[in-house]
């Protein structure tokens, strides 16, 4: 139980932070092409470390990646890329900068053959399970996670392994993962 007495899945107890994203962000339906950017985005850039080191600088990515619209970042070059390396506001990796930067231009490719990224994650959601009763339960990847990094990758999206994939369906709501006990899980009946 949590010192505001709720029951919530065990690991966003431990600060603020996670509790206020699980009780109104973690497993809540995402749509739009923008907010699946974004969303694939810290995703890929929190693989390696604390989900909670992103969730804190999360004002910093917007801000650094132009509010994750597609086509302005598309049109990043590599100034704007040791533009990047050089903000302190988000983690600065050249890799997951770069990752960014081809993620976005495959967005405006996906929009030019007349596809949304929208259309496309959402066709991986799988069919409703049964809810964990336990974090053990959690899958860290599942065959549609799979499917949906090499549908990425086939697209020329990069950084968008099985894993990571899973926890974006996790973050945007494909899948609803909140333990049967969790008060989220009661609240919404």
């Amino acid at each position: 139980m949590s010192p505001d007495g709720l029951v919530r899945c065990p690991w966003a107890d431990s600060t603020d932070d996670y509790r206020q994203y699980h009780d109104t962000e973690w497993g809540v339906p995402v749509h739009g092409d923008v907010a699946l950017l974004e969303r694939i985005t810290l995703e890929a850039f929190q693989s390696g470390l604390s989900w909670l080191t992103i969730l804190r600088k999360r004002e910093g990515f917007r801000s650094a990646f132009s509010g994750f619209d597609p086509v302005v970042v598309a049109a990043y070059d590599e100034s704007d890329v040791e533009r990047l390396m050089a903000d302190t506001s988000i983690v600065r990796n050249r890799r997951k900068i770069e990752a960014t930067v081809t993620n976005a231009r495959a967005l405006v490719d996906l929009h030019a053959a007349g596809d949304t990224l929208d259309d496309l994650v959402w066709s991986f959601a799988p069919a409703r399970r049964d809810r964990p009763q336990t974090m053990a339960q959690v899958p860290s990847s599942t065959p549609e996670s799979l499917a949906l990094s090499k549908g990425l990758k086939a697209r020329g999206f990069v950084f968008v392994g099985p894993t990571t994939m899973y926890a974006a369906m996790q973050a945007c709501g494909l899948v609803d993962d909140h333990l049967a006990d969790c008060h989220v899980v009661a609240a919404a009946g």
